[in-house]
């Protein structure tokens, strides 16, 4: 894969190459792996001293993927997609990565949609990840130059992320709030986390968009990307969301996972100089609970 960039500094290749985001990694891939670097067309190492409206170019060598990661087939809902980066609307139900009790997972489906197009890179890049049973957006760079300038935008916390929730409670929510709450790790599970003094700094916003009875529909944007964040904070509220039995959520109201979707993505794509905002409509399995619920109003 190849990219082009015009010099505007009297500065060595690798200084004005980290300003686009080129790590020392990927140089030394460049250097090692079968890829060059030129300049005006002509193969220079990366200590070369450049003139300004000097042309570089950089050809990254393909990446072959991992060998465990098994292809597996399936259709995808494909949002958005370019040379770059690949944003599919996952269902409920189907893990983001493979362990020991998941191997059908949104990794496989990709390697395998890679595979069947013949795309030159091969290796899967997640950016955003989601819990097996949460719904909705999730970003994928095609490959690891695309990744690494999008790390950089989750630094900076620039990639927006917003999530449709239900959820149920005997007390009072505001109409829209922001929940400050450490999470730290479950003491006594491996798996479940806690709002815990010490732990690691977590910040959520939300507003309510409906309102059933106990039950609302709520629009949250994750400031910080804790695991189980949205999960743990509105448990520790008291507006646990429902069919999320791990966290107290209710199993009595039509739905029997984490009522949880990520609705709306928004990233900036560095390779076209855009902005990308993205929108995944209600889940099904959403649509019939409010359905239900709005007949007992």
């Amino acid at each position: 894969m190849r990219f082009d960039f015009i010099a505007d500094e009297h500065v060595k290749v690798k200084a004005f190459l980290k300003k686009h985001e080129v790590s020392k990694a990927l140089l030394a891939k460049i250097k090692f792996a079968g890829g060059q670097i030129l300049v005006n067309g002509e193969k220079q190492n990366a200590i070369y001293l450049l003139n300004i409206g000097d042309r570089v170019t950089i050809d990254i060598p393909a990446e072959e993927g991992f060998e465990s990661l098994q292809p597996v087939s399936k259709n995808l809902t494909v949002v958005y997609e370019d040379d770059h980066f690949l944003v599919l609307d996952k269902p409920a139900g189907v893990a983001s990565i493979p362990s020991v009790i998941h191997s059908n997972t949104m990794a496989n489906f990709v390697k395998a949609y890679y595979l069947a197009n013949d795309y030159e890179n091969h290796q899967v890049h997640i950016v955003t990840r989601l819990d097996k049973d949460t719904s909705g957006l999730m970003l994928f760079a095609k490959h690891g130059y695309a990744h690494a300038r999008l790390d950089k935008q989750l630094q900076k916390k620039v990639i927006e992320k917003r999530y449709l929730a239900l959820v149920k409670g005997s007390g009072f929510l505001e109409n829209e709030g922001e929940i400050i709450a450490p999470i730290a790790r479950d003491e006594d599970s491996i798996i479940t986390r806690r709002v815990a003094v010490g732990g690691k700094y977590a910040h959520t916003s939300y507003r309510i968009l409906a309102q059933y009875g106990n039950i609302y529909l709520v629009d949250i944007r994750l400031h910080t990307g804790r695991t189980h964040q949205i999960r743990v904070h509105f448990a520790h509220i008291g507006f646990p969301l429902l069919g999320d039995d791990l966290y107290g959520g209710s199993l009595t109201d039509g739905i029997s996972r984490q009522a949880l979707h990520c609705h709306s993505l928004h990233f900036y794509n560095p390779f076209s100089a855009s902005e990308v905002t993205l929108e995944s409509s209600l889940p099904a399995d959403f649509q019939t609970v409010i359905n239900k619920l709005k007949l007992i109003q």
